[in-house]
């Protein structure tokens, strides 16, 4: 199968997405129904920017100009996590242009969508059925990619150490604020910090900013959207938890009874809890962040723009790490 066939392919398994098809509806409320953290709002997100941002043939073609396809196909391991809905797309769509046959280990959080978005492109390609296969275990693949937390990458590494690999850890994303945001970019802030309740390593989980930050219009302008999710079980359980642990140790924070702000180093915070530090030297800070190795994308003016940190491009590799060049070359 040629690459325009695929990326047709790829442009009808768009519209299927974008489609009320009962089958894809039904899909939809199964992942729902088996994750708690899966809502039709953040599925719907999800789709969205895939089909807008993956699936559309000019950016397709404009993101494969940049490589040189392999001439074999290899067979290639994908262990993908399951934080987001549908967050092992990009290695999925990466393996599919690049023609290898790719041995998919979903997680159980996260094992109805991509499935019938296979089934989908199996009947419309048969012969796809000898290309990708979900599997409970990947023995005796060439080449591996696994997405997983700290802990679970120290087994990949004993796991496949010694095959072509990329392994993926824990990383999230901070936003820098300079003390002269409007409420229109603290707008669009909240999607990145409240998009998929903050779990994806895209979501900003600490606010760097100047000493002697006013706080109080950021809260303000963040409150209608956190005050929505405490609707949601699961995000209040974890306010409610966190904001009794603050309390009996003594822990300052700040709140707009929806949301905690925590002044912490760490840039991971709990969902419903945003850590913040202060700084005094951006351009220093900004560096201290991108040699971390713990930061996706810093959001702010200079940096990803506020509200696209959940929108990235074919060309926004996890890690860092250039999925696509790994695939062109095993």
């Amino acid at each position: 199968m040629n690459i325009e066939k695929r990326i047709d392919l790829l442009k009808k398994l768009g519209q299927y997405m974008q489609s009320d098809e009962t089958d894809w509806r039904i899909a939809q409320e199964q992942a729902c129904n088996m994750n708690a953290w899966f809502t039709k709002e953040s599925v719907d997100l999800s789709v969205q920017n895939i089909v807008n941002q993956y699936l559309q043939p000019p950016l397709l073609k404009e993101w494969l100009s940049k490589y040189s396809l392999p001439v074999q196909a290899k067979k290639v391991g994908i262990i993908m996590a399951g934080n987001i809905p549908l967050v092992g797309f990009h290695d999925f769509i990466c393996s599919f242009v690049c023609a290898h046959q790719q041995h998919i280990k979903l997680s159980s959080k996260d094992d109805i969508l991509l499935r019938k978005l296979i089934g989908k492109l199996y009947e419309w390609e048969p012969n796809l059925r000898s290309e990708i296969f979900i599997a409970d275990n990947l023995k005796n693949c060439e080449s591996y990619i696994a997405t997983g937390n700290n802990n679970s990458a120290r087994y990949f590494e004993q796991y496949f150490g010694k095959y072509p690999h990329i392994i993926r850890r824990n990383r999230t994303s901070v936003a820098i604020l300079e003390g002269n945001e409007t409420k229109n970019e603290f707008t669009e802030l909240a999607n990145d910090v409240f998009s998929y309740f903050g779990l994806g390593c895209r979501n900003v989980t600490q606010l760097c900013v100047p000493k002697g930050y006013d706080f109080s219009l950021l809260l303000e302008s963040l409150k209608p959207f956190s005050s929505e999710l405490m609707l949601h079980h699961k995000y209040k359980n974890n306010y409610d938890y966190y904001f009794a642990i603050y309390m009996l140790n003594k822990v300052p924070f700040l709140t707009n009874d929806s949301l905690m702000l925590v002044e912490n180093e760490l840039p991971f915070s709990a969902v419903s809890v945003l850590h913040f530090r202060y700084y005094t030297d951006m351009q220093q800070l900004a560096h201290d962040l991108e040699v971390s190795g713990n930061i996706q994308t810093i959001v702010g003016k200079g940096f990803t723009p506020f509200g696209a940190a959940q929108i990235p491009s074919l060309s926004d590799y996890a890690d860092g790490v250039d999925t696509m060049s790994f695939l062109c070359s095993i």
